[in-house]
């Protein structure tokens, strides 16, 4: 009797464990959480916390916080997630061949001056998130890079106070509406689309893929959801047999 106890209870907890940690992978099988490692300075656009336009070379971790058919929200945070750095606004650019590692490319500056970050391309997608900087910004380095470079026309903030922290914020919703051209080093506007290839709708719609969390310098890590589900499931099972076979004995 005290056995059946024991093993019931043993069986409830392992229920429970499932049942919490399930939803919380679930949840990041969307977002592309990816472990980033810089190994000199980087530039970023606005929306960015005050003093923190340039990241110092180190470890970081970017996040989609959220979705729309023709553009992405992404977020920025230190290596522990317990500091956004910056939320910016990304439009998915395709690229011919896929990786099945992370890369992150940049437009190149003069000596002495940082990198500025341009895109963000998850393992085994053909098409990443191309980050949209502010018109004066996108003017500077199309001159620089002799590239094209995306721009929002809209006057947001490129700096904060105040981390942003909820994808219904003010500035979020703005970042959501703003629309979005190209600037060449010319100095000439353009529609986006003359720049940047958008990918088939198909696959734009949600992820159902499991997250994979992968730093640049090491191999991908496959997601725990399957198997997390699975003995929760199981665990369940196995708590309603121990109850029918205990009400039996009693």
């Amino acid at each position: 009797m005290s056995f059946l106890r024991t093993a019931t209870t043993t069986v409830f907890c392992l229920a429970v464990m499932g049942a919490m940690l399930a939803p919380n992978a679930n949840a990041d099988a969307w977002n592309r959480k990816t472990v980033i490692t810089f190994s000199g300075p980087v530039e970023i656009p606005g929306v960015h916390l005050k003093g923190w336009g340039v990241l110092p070379a180190g470890t970081y971790v970017f996040k989609i916080v959220d979705s729309q058919s023709n553009r992405h929200i992404v977020q920025i945070f230190n290596k522990d997630e317990t500091q956004v750095y910056a939320t910016i606004l990304a439009i998915p650019n395709y690229r011919l061949k896929a990786t099945d590692k992370t890369v992150v490319t940049f437009r190149e500056r003069p000596a002495g001056q940082p990198e500025a970050l341009r895109a963000w391309f998850y393992p085994s997608r053909n098409w990443g998130e191309e980050f949209v900087y502010s018109k004066a910004k996108a003017i500077e380095l199309a001159k620089v890079t002799n590239t094209p470079v995306l721009f929002t026309p809209v006057e947001l903030p490129v700096e904060v106070a105040e981390p942003i922290k909820s994808a219904d914020e003010p500035l979020v919703v703005e970042l959501k509406q703003a629309p979005v051209m190209a600037i060449k080093p010319t100095g000439e506007e353009v529609e986006l689309a003359a720049v940047v290839t958008t990918p088939p709708a198909a696959e734009l719609e949600p992820d159902t893929a499991p997250t994979q969390v992968a730093a640049v310098t090491l191999p991908e890590t496959a997601s725990l959801v399957p198997l997390i589900a699975l003995l929760g499931l199981l665990a369940l099972g196995g708590a309603w047999t121990l109850r029918r076979v205990q009400k039996r004995i009693l």
